[in-house]
């Protein structure tokens, strides 16, 4: 029996059908390297789950370090492609950065396996990070939309702190990483369980105050007044 050459509909379904493997290995190693770390989560067990082999995993993503960078830039990227959603052109400044900054907090709460895989990162000094060259210019767009706001902000006259971008992403990525990585230990010292729906409203609120107070100098000390 002569073999028939694949038709482009059969050709598409492959493709397709690869890219849903591939998505679903990632969704499931994220959730086993958030899981258990670097270390120690196991592709053996990645494949139980997907009722798959280790050699078909690796077939895909090459070996267990690959695959975990593959995991964080997948993270990443979907940070990044949120933030870019804010329509700076249409926002007046102060807006804009209170919307970037409720943005960054409802995807953080939303997605808690990203802040677990930013910590198991920072265990490893960021080694696997810098091996990904698409992780390495990640940080490029959202320091480029928050210097638009700044510079727009300065220019109306409505920003008066001459504010670094990075210092900005800072400040409100520090607010949003630290109720979610540290809700465990706070609760346990503090009785509050910082992630509980009646806090988050007031959170997401404080937030934004918070960044646009800092921007705009409210609660800056006048000329002439002194520190305690």
């Amino acid at each position: 029996m002569s073999t028939q050459p694949l038709t482009p509909a059969s050709s598409g379904e492959r493709r397709r059908d690869a890219e849903r493997t591939r998505a679903e290995i990632l969704d499931i190693a994220q959730r086993e390297f958030a899981r258990h770390g670097y270390a120690g989560a196991r592709v053996d067990d990645m494949a139980a789950l997907m009722r798959t082999t280790k050699r078909m995993i690796y077939y895909y993503f090459g070996n267990k370090e690959k695959l975990y960078i593959s995991v964080l830039e997948k993270a990443y990227t979907e940070v990044r492609t949120a933030e870019a959603t804010i329509d700076v052109q249409h926002l007046a400044p102060v807006e804009a950065i209170r919307t970037l900054a409720e943005l960054t907090f409802d995807h953080h709460d939303a997605h808690q396996d990203f802040i677990k895989l930013v910590s198991i990162e920072n265990i490893h000094q960021a080694e696997h990070l810098r091996r990904s060259e698409v992780l390495v210019n990640l940080g490029t767009p959202v320091a480029g939309l928050i210097s638009q706001i700044l510079d727009a902000g300065r220019a109306r006259g409505d920003f008066v702190t001459e504010a670094d971008a990075v210092d900005v992403h800072m400040m409100i990525s520090s607010f949003c990483f630290f109720r979610i990585a540290n809700q465990h230990t706070f609760g346990a010292l503090f009785g509050r369980d910082l992630t509980a729906p009646e806090h988050r409203d007031r959170h997401r609120e404080m937030l934004g105050e918070m960044i646009v107070a800092y921007l705009t100098g409210a609660g800056r000390r006048l000329p002439g007044q002194e520190r305690d």
